[in-house]
């Protein structure tokens, strides 16, 4: 791929298509996909206390019904992350208001792991991102628990930039990163190393 089309995005309402990647709303037939995602210990460690593993397909059925009727503030969301090629369900991407006083927008991606080291979550984060800012947004968060190497490389992939820990969110210490509507799509610099 080249550089341009690897930051192509097309946002059609609420539904986002990047290169390898559909981005749409959940239904309730995508519970049995779901589980995959979310009934694993590798991917819900990192959740906990937002969301912990689910063990069944009712309970996932049952997080699903309630994604659907959640009331969350324009541009927030929830989408079902499908490869375009496939239509296969592999992942899950939020943009959703921080806790405790919902002020600052997180962009959180999860993926189901037979599909980790492909770069698919930062072109679902990437591709989110770009929907926020056209939505009106000035700013982005993500927060990472400290160990969670694969979540801050992500945050890094996109652009985001470490700001700091901090025990604002979920009463956690958490890494926070950053990316500015300015930010996105901007190359950067390679580190210049001067020896003395």
């Amino acid at each position: 791929m080249t550089r341009d089309t690897e930051h192509r995005v097309v946002i059609e309402g609420h539904r986002i298509r990047s290169p390898r990647l559909r981005l749409r709303p959940w239904s309730s037939a995508d519970a049995p996909a779901a589980l995959a995602i979310y009934g694993s210990e590798d991917v819900t460690r990192w959740l906990s206390p937002a969301m912990q593993k689910v063990d069944d397909l009712p309970t996932m059925e049952a997080v699903i019904a309630d994604w659907l009727v959640e009331p969350l503030p324009a541009p927030a969301g929830r989408w079902a992350m499908e490869l375009a090629e496939t239509g296969e369900l592999v992942g899950s991407t939020v943009l959703l208001p921080l806790p405790p006083g919902g002020e600052d927008l997180q962009i959180g991606w999860q993926l189901a792991p037979k599909h980790w080291g492909q770069g698919l979550a930062a072109e679902a984060g990437h591709a989110v991102a770009h929907f926020a800012f056209e939505s009106g947004v000035e700013e982005l968060f993500a927060v990472a628990r400290p160990r969670n190497e694969r979540g801050a490389g992500t945050a890094r992939s996109i652009g985001m930039e470490w700001v700091g820990e901090s025990e604002k969110y979920f009463d956690l210490r958490l890494h926070v990163y950053r990316l500015r509507k300015g930010e996105l799509d901007v190359p950067r610099l390679p580190q210049i190393s001067r020896l003395v």
